[in-house]
């Protein structure tokens, strides 16, 4: 069985990310959404409402694909979570070449901490590249229209949230 690791804070799950996680079930069997409990970047939602929005945004996708979808909680180093969840890939999406600077060095610290865990990467569509969740949240904050960038329940809890 191939097990893949797509690894974010999801605060809140994307257009963005639900592309990514879509693509990356044709790559494996099991697809763990790694859920970072990161205390420092201050998310809006707390672990357990990021979490019930990814398993509520890929049930649909897990049905459709025949791939098993998961959300895990994590607050380890990712090579760890990786090991943890038995992942052989760690999946990443790219939306700039910003992106690909950052990913490249941890790309490197991963394969010296752990040899044996690819990471694959996956384009950003062309209509998810500029989505970012620290955007959606400022312009969901200041009364704009985030509909065309996250699927609808979560539009609906960004601005009971932020409004």
């Amino acid at each position: 069985m191939r097990i893949g690791l797509y690894p974010g804070t999801f605060d809140p799950i994307t257009n963005g990310h639900i592309d990514i996680i879509r693509r990356a079930c044709t790559l494996v069997d099991r697809l763990v959404i790694g859920v970072a409990i990161n205390g420092d970047k201050g998310p809006l939602f707390n672990l357990e409402e990021r979490v019930d929005m990814i398993r509520a945004e890929v049930a649909d996708i897990a049905a459709s694909t025949g791939t098993e979808i998961v959300a895990h909680p994590f607050e380890n180093l990712l090579i760890d979570c990786a090991r943890d969840v038995g992942a052989t890939v760690i999946v990443r999406g790219l939306r700039a070449v910003a992106d690909f600077e950052y990913e490249f060095q941890m790309v490197g610290m991963n394969r010296a901490l752990d040899a044996s865990v690819e990471t694959v990467f996956l384009m950003a569509d062309a209509k998810n590249q500029a989505i970012a969740s620290k955007l959606v949240k400022e312009i969901c904050r200041l009364g704009g229209d985030v509909s065309g960038f996250v699927p609808a329940a979560v539009k609906d809890a960004l601005e009971a949230r932020l409004r």
